[in-house]
C-alpha cells in the first residue's frame, strides 16, 4: 500500500479509502491511485480487509446440483447482479434436497463469513427448509413458494395461462399439457396456469402427462399424447421436454405446426433453432438477479427480514411452432 501511495502521489490512508471505496475520495485522485494499484499488481488483502471493516463483500448461494437451464440462469445472473455491485459469491451446492443438506449448506456459507445468503429453491422441499433458516443472517430466496423470507420469482403461472390463451386464441378447441415434477413449484404454477386459462374459457381439460424436465421425458409423453386425436395444441412446461416432445411427432409422421401446435417454456438459447422454431415463454433472468440482490442488501444494510414477494412477468415469444389448426 506503501508502494502505490508513493507512486501516485498521494498518503497511504488516500489509497485505504480507495480500496475501501469511501466518498470523500475526488474522482481525479481515484484515478490516479486505481492506475498506480494496476501498474505495481497490488491487490487488496480481503481477509486484513474485512477485519478492518466487519464486511467481506461476499455472499452465499444455495442452490441444487443441476445443469437445468432455469436453475443455472438464475446463478449466473446473481453472481453478474453481485459483481455489478462489487460483491463475489460463495456458492453451496445441495446434493439432495432435504432439510439436513440444506441446513448443512447454510452452515458451510456462514463460516465463510459471508454478509448474506441467496437460496435457489425450486423444489417444496427447499422451501419448508426455509422456515428453519438462521435469522441472524440475511436471507432470500428465488423461485420459493411461499416462503417464510423475502422472495423473488417469475410468474409462472401466469406464463403458462399466457401459453394457453395464445393457442386457444388460434382456434384449438383446447390444449394438452407435458407437466413437469410435481414437487417443484415451477410445474405445480405452469399446471395451475394452463388449467385456470382451459377453466375461464370453459373448454375441456385433458389429462396430463407428467416428465422430468429432460428431453427423454418430454419425448415419452408426447407418444402417449400421439393416440389422441382431439389434441391439436400442446403447452410443454419447459424447452428442454419441448425438444423431445417435437422428435416424438416427428417420428409419428405428425406435422408441427400444421397439426399439432407447440409451446414450450424458458426460451433456452437453441429454441429458436428447434424445427420448427419454438413459441415459447421467456424469463428474465437478469432482472431476477438483480431484484434478488437489491431485497437481500436491504437487509445486509439493517432492514428487518421481511416476507415481501417481488413477482416479475415472462415473454411470450412467437415463432413458428404455432398456427391456427386445419
Amino acid at each position: 500500500m506503501v508502494d502505490v501511495a508513493r507512486l501516485a502521489g498521494v498518503s497511504h490512508m488516500t489509497v485505504s479509502r480507495v480500496i475501501n471505496d469511501q466518498p470523500t475520495v475526488s474522482q481525479v485522485t481515484r484515478q490516479r491511485v486505481l492506475a498506480a494499484m494496476t501498474e505495481l499488481g497490488y491487490r487488496p488483502n480481503v481477509a486484513a480487509r474485512a477485519l478492518v471493516t466487519g464486511r467481506t463483500r461476499t455472499l452465499g448461494v444455495v442452490s441444487i446440483d443441476t445443469t437445468l437451464y432455469g436453475p443455472a440462469s438464475m446463478l449466473l445472473a446473481i453472481e453478474r447482479a453481485a459483481r455489478d455491485i462489487g460483491y463475489a459469491i460463495s456458492i453451496a451446492s445441495l446434493p439432495s434436497v432435504d432439510r439436513r443438506s440444506f441446513g448443512e449448506a447454510f452452515e458451510a456459507l456462514m463460516a465463510q463469513a459471508v454478509e448474506g445468503i441467496i437460496a435457489i429453491t425450486p423444489h417444496t422441499s427447499t422451501t419448508t427448509a426455509l422456515r428453519h433458516a438462521p435469522k441472524d443472517i440475511p436471507v432470500v430466496a428465488v423461485e420459493g413458494g411461499r416462503a417464510p423470507v423475502p422472495t423473488v420469482a417469475v410468474d409462472q403461472r401466469l406464463g403458462a395461462r399466457i401459453a394457453t390463451e395464445h393457442l386457444l386464441s388460434l382456434g384449438h378447441a383446447t390444449v394438452g399439457h407435458i407437466a413437469g415434477p410435481s414437487d417443484w413449484h415451477e410445474a405445480q404454477e405452469r399446471e395451475r396456469g394452463w388449467h385456470d386459462a382451459l377453466t375461464d374459457a370453459e373448454r375441456e381439460i385433458p389429462e396430463l402427462v407428467r416428465g422430468d424436465w429432460s428431453p427423454r421425458s418430454g419425448y415419452e409423453a408426447a407418444r402417449k399424447l400421439i393416440g389422441r386425436p382431439e389434441l391439436t395444441a400442446i403447452f410443454v412446461a419447459n424447452d428442454q421436454m419441448a425438444i423431445g416432445a417435437l422428435r416424438a411427432l416427428s417420428e409419428a409422421a405428425i406435422a408441427v405446426p400444421e397439426r399439432v401446435s407447440i409451446v414450450g417454456f424458458d426460451d433456452i438459447p437453441e429454441a429458436e433453432f428447434f424445427t420448427p422454431p419454438l413459441t415459447t415463454l421467456r424469463q428474465e433472468f437478469g432482472e431476477v438477479g438483480r431484484q434478488s440482490l437489491a431485497l437481500l442488501m436491504e437487509q445486509v444494510e439493517g432492514a428487518p427480514r421481511s416476507r415481501r414477494r417481488i413477482v416479475i412477468p415472462p415473454e411470450l415469444i412467437v415463432r413458428e411452432s404455432t398456427r391456427a389448426p386445419y
